[in-house]
């Protein structure tokens, strides 16, 4: 197994830069990446491995990944560090060495990134429920405590709270993140949609509900990423937009909804049909645009082209 000689090698972000934020309040559209679990699994990835060990046995891979986005023309990427944290760690009897996983993520995206692409370190939920007694929020404060300072450590520019579905846990998320460490902090939710046409968490938060606690909580940007192609994205932002009209919004959408096919899951949108939905989604609010499960580098390099295309700077 290749060893990871990031450890020893600090990969240093311009600590001059702008922050994301001020891109987009000078009129820009931003560009984030695409899926990481879809394309560690072409490279290998095997059922029942963690994703996050590859940071540390497969660093070259990682990077690679974390490079073609950039070749891709986003504007900032994410971390192998979605299942960083503790609690998911321990899954794999790996809980003792978040900090180093986290750091790698960090450093090797940071690599990829130079000083002039953001890095955007991901931090996913815990699979643990706060209303079930499985955990209590100063357990949960403390594993995203832990997680966020590694991350920034690692020099991540932003820190993304991604794939939410409880409100409450993305709130601690968000104050742990907030209080001990000088990121950015983003935080997404998942929805899906009702028989009623209305959008839900899997704990039935709506994207109006989301909006008016998450930005309370000290979010810098939220957003929705996962669970709905590009075009569903769009009555997304519209409902945040009724309720807030100047926090910055990301979208990373699904390259369509997933089916089961040969034995994998697969996701049908196409590059080009991904890019289409582009306007309607920077018309209704969207400052930044990516991708999530099935999205690859050709799907964020359209998104991109579309971008451009219409006049929306990019960094």
């Amino acid at each position: 197994m290749k060893k990871n000689n990031n450890q020893d090698r600090k990969f240093e972000k311009n600590k001059d830069m702008t922050k994301i934020t001020d891109k987009i309040r000078s009129g820009k559209v931003l560009v984030s990446d695409g899926a990481w679990g879809t394309l560690l699994q072409e490279k290998g990835l095997q059922a029942g491995e963690c994703p996050e060990m590859w940071n540390i046995d497969h660093p070259d891979i990682v990077y690679d990944i974390a490079r073609s986005y950039i070749e891709a023309n986003a504007d900032m990427i994410k971390t192998n560090s979605f299942g960083g944290n503790k609690f998911k760690l321990k899954n794999f009897g790996l809980e003792h060495k978040v900090k180093e996983i986290n750091i790698a993520a960090a450093q090797l995206s940071r690599k990829a990134a130079g000083k002039n692409k953001f890095v955007i370190a991901s931090m996913g939920p815990t699979g643990k429920i706060l209303m079930m007694g499985d955990v209590t929020e100063e357990e949960l404060y403390d594993a995203f405590k832990e997680q966020a300072m590694a991350l920034e450590e690692g020099s991540a520019d932003a820190l993304i709270i991604e794939t939410m579905s409880d409100l409450d846990e993305a709130r601690i998320a968000i104050k742990a993140a907030k209080e001990n460490t000088r990121c950015e902090i983003i935080c997404t939710m998942t929805f899906v949609k009702t028989v009623n046409n209305e959008f839900r968490s899997m704990m039935g938060v709506s994207p109006s509900d989301m909006a008016n606690s998450l930005v309370v909580a000290g979010a810098d940007i939220i957003g929705a990423n996962c669970g709905n192609g590009s075009k569903d994205m769009v009555h997304i932002v519209r409902e945040i937009r009724q309720i807030n009209k100047s926090i910055p919004i990301l979208i990373n959408s699904n390259a369509g909804l997933p089916r089961y096919q040969d034995g994998k899951t697969i996701y049908l949108e196409k590059p080009e049909e991904m890019a289409s939905n582009v306007d309607e989604l920077i018309k209704a609010g969207a400052n930044i645009i990516g991708g999530c499960c099935g999205t690859t580098p050709e799907h964020i390099n359209k998104i991109a082209i579309q971008i451009k295309k219409y006049g929306h700077t990019t960094v």
